[in-house]
């Protein structure tokens, strides 16, 4: 055993010195699976040869019965010893199979077995029956032909039998009285050489896939690390925006609503002007937020889908409209084509999605025109050409990243966060849009996406119904808050449109001041999470459930959070996003105090 390990270590030296241990290591666990899987048809095949060639020797009288028996049982020996360590090997733990023990072991039986094979031509038969050693050795060639394909995954094994079988008789024939066997030891020398060095580069050639292997499972290994770690930072850039998001919505949330009570108050010409130009401020502050939270939703899964019949043409126009004068502002037109087209699809997602496309059009336009226009086809194709600096090539994949803005290196605010066109594209894959872009850099972009077209029996008429009004109806509102300053700008809003106030801070306090209220509110405005981890809900349900009626109620939140959007959404209340618009405010209040139907979700 100790010379099978020697001679082991030597002979695997050969063609992976470069490697380093570990990589030894892992190549040579996977010799020795190689090996012993396919070790038991090889050994039992020599062995039913000797077996049958011990049996003819004896039968021609070449040799004796007794020597003949023992010749053969040593070769069914050996065989018998390889299919035992075979089937110790696959019962010993896969993390206990240890290259260095069991090859070794491996390598001592081969090294046994080709001397077996080696001494037959040479000591089993006389020196003068050279027709006998003949066919001793071609039987000993074809199974030491036959061990290099077997052995060669472990190189230390296959050189072990194949040198034990062949170089015996090579080493005897140099130095006999025979011309003729001396004539077959240098062609023994020949067949050692080639096959030999075929089985060096079989073992090779082994190792190198392997290695592949290894290496690429090395690679997918690193490549899932990678990719956990970009998760993990992901999730954590989401708490941080959701986080850093909330609590900036509060204090421009609160801005909003003293805004909106200064209205209401009398003041010079100046003043007013002052009071529009912190409203336009604040109003650019909510768009940058509404694209946070725009990403937040659609990451939550909480948009859904509502395709229905509508004429595009009036949707593109009043995107144009609402567009026109900035670019008048810059001096460059912008036209929309005329489009007669019905299509199937969400109305409000589609024109979403055409309006950022033209807001992004005009921004990035300095001269020359913006148009927007359709393609008819199997699908209708809304398209929106511009001749701004257009994008290179390398680059059309990424602006559609997150917060990837070209030209923009000093972050100016007035071009957005960068998340316009990663909204567009999350919205297009939401509505099942082929959404494409053609660039040219000095030429100009064309986006364009595709609409399924409606039958014309689909079309709902549209502007059928009267335009809702905003409701004089006065009513008590209680009003749940955590933040002092959004309590008191609400009360103070609230109250300048009529309303009754109460204001508390949490669950427990409003239940402690209406305990003192004769009068049942009418609708209450909470904040969805307030502070002890207790959430707008609660309070809501504690309300509901201290009245035993469904009072009309709305979440307001700053939380841009997945999980708290699909949780918030769930509750079935309407939910609005800080910083709310006092226009939007005024009518959900006046909407639920007379009971209007509305979604339990803002989609606009």
């Amino acid at each position: 055993m100790r010379l099978a390990q020697h001679i082991s270590t030597w002979i695997g030296r050969l063609g992976d010195a470069s490697l380093t241990e570990e990589a030894s290591a892992g190549l040579r666990s996977e010799q020795s699976e190689a090996l012993f899987r396919s070790v038991a048809p090889g050994v039992l095949a020599a062995a039913a040869g000797a077996t049958l060639l011990s049996a003819l020797l004896v039968h021609l009288h070449v040799i004796t019965v007794v020597r003949g028996i023992a010749w053969a049982l040593s070769i069914v020996g050996c065989a018998a010893a390889h299919v035992v360590l075979r089937a110790l090997y696959y019962r010993t733990p896969y993390v206990n199979r240890s290259w260095r023990r069991w090859p070794y072991a491996f390598t001592a039986i081969c090294l046994a077995e080709g001397l077996g094979w080696g001494w037959a031509p040479v000591y089993l038969v006389a020196d003068n029956q050279f027709d006998s050693k003949m066919l001793i050795m071609a039987i000993t060639i074809a199974i030491s032909a036959g061990s290099i394909p077997t052995f060669s995954p472990y190189l230390p094994a296959a050189l072990s039998f194949f040198l034990g079988a062949t170089i015996p008789y090579t080493l005897v024939s140099l130095v006999a009285s025979n011309p003729m066997q001396q004539a077959s030891s240098v062609m023994m020398i020949l067949y050692i050489v080639t096959v030999g060095g075929l089985g060096v580069i079989a073992s090779r050639n082994f190792k190198e896939l392997v290695g592949l292997r290894l290496q690429t499972i090395d690679l997918a290994e690193g490549l899932r690390v990678q990719k956990e770690l970009a998760e993990r930072a992901n999730v954590a850039k989401s708490n941080f925006l959701a986080t850093a998001s909330h609590d900036l919505r509060q204090p421009i949330h609160a801005l909003g609503l003293f805004v909106g009570v200064l209205r209401n108050v009398a003041m010079p010409a100046e003043g007013l002007r002052l009071v529009e130009q912190i409203e336009a401020s604040a109003a650019a502050m909510d768009s940058l937020f509404s694209a946070l939270l725009d990403i937040s939703r659609l990451d939550a899964g909480i948009v859904e889908v509502r395709p229905r019949a509508f004429h595009i043409q009036p949707l593109l126009d009043r995107i144009c409209r609402d567009h026109v004068e900035e670019a008048q502002a810059k001096g460059i037109a912008l036209v929309s084509a005329k489009c007669r087209a019905v299509v199937n699809a969400d109305p409000i997602l589609i024109e979403r999605i055409v309006r950022n496309l033209v807001s992004n059009a005009v921004r990035y336009t300095s001269q020359g025109r913006v148009l927007v226009g359709c393609r008819r086809g199997a699908e209708l194709r809304v398209e929106v050409w511009d001749t701004g600096p257009g994008i290179p090539l390398d680059q059309q994949e990424a602006v559609f990243q997150e917060y990837f803005q070209l030209g923009n290196p000093e972050r100016n605010r007035e071009k957005g966060l960068g998340l316009g066109l990663a909204i567009v594209k999350r919205l297009a894959d939401l509505v099942g849009s082929d959404l494409r872009l053609r660039s040219q850099p000095g030429r100009g972009s064309c986006f364009s996406m595709s609409i399924p077209f409606a039958p014309r029996d689909m079309l709902e008429l549209e502007g059928g119904g009267e335009s809702p009004t905003v409701s004089s109806a006065r009513a008590l509102i209680v009003v749940v808050d955590d933040e002092i300053a959004i309590r008191e700008a609400m009360a103070a809003l609230l109250s300048s449109w009529g309303h009754e106030v109460i204001t508390a801070g949490s669950g427990e306090e409003v239940l402690a001041r209406m305990a003192s209220c004769p009068e049942r509110p009418g609708l209450v405005v909470c904040d969805y999470r307030l502070r002890a981890g207790e959430t707008g809900i609660d309070v809501i349900d504690a309300l509901r459930s201290e009245y035993n009626e469904a009072i009309p109620a709305m979440l307001i939140t700053g939380d841009t959070a997945p999980d708290r959007l699909v949780e918030a959404r769930a509750s079935g209340l309407l939910l609005l996003h800080k910083p709310v618009p006092n226009g939007k405010l005024r009518a959900a209040v006046a909407n639920l105090i007379q009971g209007a139907p509305r979604d339990a979700e803002e989609r606009s």
